[in-house]
């Protein structure tokens, strides 16, 4: 009788299991977190890297209320990137399997 109610209410019982299998995989997707991704985000927090990421945020200031210039910030972000990666190569093989 729980059989004939699942296959009124549910349909075939083998869609059953090929929705509930998809939902598992999404779960399971959606727990994977990219180490790398957290680390960078500690890092650009730390002293250092916030100081390059004012730097950078002050020139894009400057570039963007200017109409007509030829500056860009190439070596401010160049400066944060570089900063930010030096401390994740420090911190990411620490957070690795």
């Amino acid at each position: 009788m729980v059989f004939e109610r699942k296959m009124l209410t549910h349909g075939d019982p083998e869609d059953e299991e090929e929705n509930a299998s998809a939902e598992e995989e999404e779960e399971e997707e959606e727990e994977m977190v990219d180490p790398l991704e957290n680390v960078r985000a500690k890092c650009e927090q730390t002293e250092h890297c916030v100081h390059y990421k004012e730097r950078l945020d002050i020139c894009e200031a400057r570039v963007n209320s200017r109409s007509n210039t030829e500056e860009d910030c190439t070596e401010e972000l160049f400066d944060f990137l570089h900063a930010r990666d030096h401390c994740v190569a420090h911190k990411l093989f620490h957070n690795v399997k």
